[in-house]
């Protein structure tokens, strides 16, 4: 049976498949949906839910590919998009978690920040924690809160905006987007840690921030993965162009039915 290169939620909407094997698949996940524990199973932008709910219904996606399993094995914030794995059965759970946990896996984002760093390239390692004082939101604390590690690199300046890549080494919540603030070039349109907070009532913003390329060793088969991301539309919604990355371009198995390249 052929197979398509989207999963396609009750709604119509279509998501973009960027990788698959007999474990594991990676969709490139849009902006707007959130992965969330089951107790918040009565949000409409729940992508977890959505998915299984596709799957229960037998949707053609699923079908043709005979999968009656689908697990994230990491999380992308709401209003982050790009490359989301996951896996196929639960016995491929903690394994492929483990890599995650383990700093196993190469991530690479490119982050659309406001202002201009003065530095080409820097880490930063400040340690975060859940902020008591609201929840969902997260913190700076040095003596008490978890090791967080982000590598960063300026791929484009413009007069009061710039393109970094990220690449985090740990994999704390909101990790990016507070460490590109506390270096001085919050995301643009965060909500949360953002230069600019939306006025009651407006339109948000799309948040800057993309998750293109991740790698990583198949826990079962030994064989490396190498999955990207397209980038071209996230950089024309910021005024960026396309640009050579610090990490070097790998091959990617294609989907069945995609092309490569």
């Amino acid at each position: 049976m052929a197979k398509t290169n989207f999963i396609e939620l009750g709604d119509g909407e279509q998501i973009p498949i960027l990788y698959e094997d007999r474990t594991a698949l990676a969709i490139d996940k849009p902006p707007g949906w959130m992965l969330v524990p089951v107790s918040w199973q009565k949000t409409h932008r729940n992508l977890h839910a959505a998915i299984l709910s596709s799957i229960e219904a037998r949707d053609f996606w699923a079908r043709s590919r005979n999968v009656k399993f689908l697990k994230h094995v990491h999380r992308l914030d709401a209003e982050t998009s790009g490359i989301l794995l996951m896996v196929k059965s639960p016995g491929a759970v903690h394994p492929f978690g483990d890599l995650f946990e383990a700093r196993q896996v190469e991530k690479r984002y490119l982050v659309a920040v406001d202002g201009v760093p003065k530095s080409d390239e820097w880490t930063c390692r400040l340690p975060l924690e859940p902020d008591p004082n609201q929840i969902g939101r997260v913190r700076v604390n040095s003596r008490e809160g978890k090791e967080a590690i982000t590598r960063f690199n300026v791929l484009q300046r413009k007069e009061h905006t710039a393109l970094l890549e990220a690449f985090p080494l740990t994999g704390r919540t909101h990790q990016i987007r507070i460490h590109a603030a506390e270096s001085g070039c919050p995301v643009q349109g965060d909500p949360m840690y953002g230069a600019r907070k939306p006025a009651w009532g407006e339109e948000p913003e799309p948040m800057g921030l993309r998750s293109v390329y991740l790698s990583y060793q198949d826990p079962f088969s030994r064989r490396q993965v190498w999955i990207r991301a397209p980038e071209e539309e996230f950089l024309k919604t910021f005024g960026f162009t396309l640009v050579k990355p610090t990490l070097p371009p790998r091959p990617v198995a294609p989907v069945k039915g995609q092309k490569a390249g």
